[in-house]
């Protein structure tokens, strides 16, 4: 009966694939669109709509796509194959090496027990300290499901079960407070960083190609710092007044703490190579400006580094699965998105939005906008899906309605990432925090919703006020 049920999901999940890629290939083709470039629109969709369905692997699906682009005579081969060489595509794969040095030498868990033997010994410092840990990873590492689920999961986990508190009954105590926290803090790091997550080098490419500005790895810092500093303080503290743990103090936590690095004892010499590696390579994507050495030939240094000093060996390298598989999905969507920006499309798109937000002020239609964008996460379960698919409209549409390109492209690029908050499938750490059993998803996704409120007012009100200082507008 189960694998009934089984085969009934795939075919459905393939139907909603080939009915989105036919659907639109057959319809009428708008007056002045070229055949190629609407054959194209045709298998972008129907390769967004497989990695929301998610028949296959979401790597599987874009290397589909990518086949049927060469196969369809939509693009020479070359050219589809041509986002494989993208650099942007290399930084990401670099920077999941990075996380598997982290995990490796165990400098993540050393850097997260640091964080709690200073401020852990009440559930609110608790909760500072493993986000804090988050922060500081991923200045390097946008794998957010290596950070939240592979170093600091596990750490949050035995922290609660450390008092006794798991799901069921038990789960108020302390879990479920540090599950919604941790989570909720995620996503604001995600915003935080050009490395924040792996999809935002993808934001940063569709920025450029559409509005012609560069979101370097400190410009992305520094646009974030305000409004992101100001999340990361006061949407715990909303966690705490809404969901408050029942044991407020946890002087125990800290004494785990304590245990742990005596049982990791002295920096060993492979986590003293990987800490200093980590400093350099973010040091130099701090000062891009002063060297001009490109972030993606920084971020393979970085990994030529920590092969040559023994950190990670060609077995990690090629062994590493999530690495490659984010390789080949983003290699893909970073072709299909940019060729789609190159075709007639985008501009007939743009003369549309025009009419319709005619007459509009330009502040207006991009708070409407920007809040249609935002929560329309809740049909997605993927930033990644979410931003290759409505990026680059949502960005046309509000400049053609007149708003400043460098506002419109880092507001939309932040609340790409704040919006992953909003429900228990918003991006990868959310179904593994979730799923530990800890909170009811009403639960989630009110605190979600809540939340949600507080970083719009911040990344929109007060984030706008910070990027005009900056004379971003």
């Amino acid at each position: 009966m189960d694998r009934h049920r089984e085969i009934s999901s795939t075919v459905v999940r393939w139907g909603v694939v080939f009915l989105t890629g036919v659907g639109v290939a057959l319809a009428p083709r708008p007056e002045g669109i070229a055949r190629e470039s609407w054959h194209l629109l045709a298998i972008f969709l129907a390769t967004i709509a497989g990695l929301i369905a998610q028949p296959m692997p979401g790597g599987a699906m874009v290397l589909l796509g990518v086949l049927a682009l060469a196969v369809t005579g939509t693009m020479p081969v070359g050219e589809a194959l041509a986002g494989y060489a993208d650099p942007i595509v290399w930084l990401v794969l670099a920077a999941f090496f990075f996380a598997r040095g982290m995990i490796k030498t165990g400098l993540g868990r050393r850097i997260a027990f640091l964080f709690i033997r200073a401020v852990g010994r009440h559930s609110l410092g608790l909760g500072y300290a493993l986000a804090a840990t988050d922060m500081v990873l991923a200045m390097i590492i946008p794998s957010n499901g290596a950070r939240c689920g592979g170093i600091l999961f596990p750490i949050a986990r035995s922290l609660a079960e450390a008092y006794d508190s798991r799901p069921g009954d038990s789960a108020r105590r302390l879990g479920a407070f540090l599950m919604v926290l941790v989570y909720q803090c995620e996503v604001i790091v995600c915003a935080m960083f050009l490395t924040g997550q792996a999809s935002n080098p993808l934001i940063a490419k569709f920025a450029e190609q559409v509005a012609g500005i560069s979101l370097s790895y400190a410009r992305w810092a520094v646009g974030a710092i305000v409004p992101g500093v100001l999340s990361f303080a006061l949407i715990p503290v909303l966690v705490y007044r809404l969901f408050p743990p029942e044991q407020r103090r946890t002087p125990e936590a800290a004494t785990f703490a304590e245990v742990e690095l005596k049982r990791l004892g002295p920096m060993s010499r492979q986590e003293k190579v990987m800490l200093l590696v980590f400093l350099v390579v973010a040091a130099l994507w701090m000062t891009m400006s002063w060297h001009g050495i490109h972030y993606a030939v920084i971020a393979l240094l970085g990994i030529a580094l920590l092969l040559l000093g023994g950190v990670l060996s060609w077995e990690d390298i090629i062994s590493e699965r999530g690495a490659w598989d984010v390789f080949l999905w983003y290699g893909g969507l970073v072709r299909m998105g940019g060729a789609l920006g190159e075709t007639d499309l985008t501009r007939r798109f743009a003369e549309v939005a025009a009419a319709v937000t005619a007459g509009w002020s330009w502040w207006g239609a991009l708070l409407v906008l920007a809040l249609i964008y935002f929560y329309a996460h809740y049909g997605f379960a993927s930033i990644t899906a979410h931003v290759t698919a409505m990026y680059i409209p949502f960005l046309v549409v509000v400049l053609a309605a007149g708003a400043p390109a460098p506002l419109a492209v880092h507001a939309l690029a932040y609340l790409s990432n704040v919006m992953a908050g909003l429900t228990h499938y918003g991006t990868t750490p959310a179904p593994i925090y979730f799923g530990a059993g800890y909170v009811a998803q009403t639960v989630w996704w009110r605190l979600g919703v809540i939340a949600s409120w507080v970083n719009l007012a911040i990344w929109l009100g007060i984030g706008a006020v910070w990027w005009k200082a900056l004379g971003w507008w």
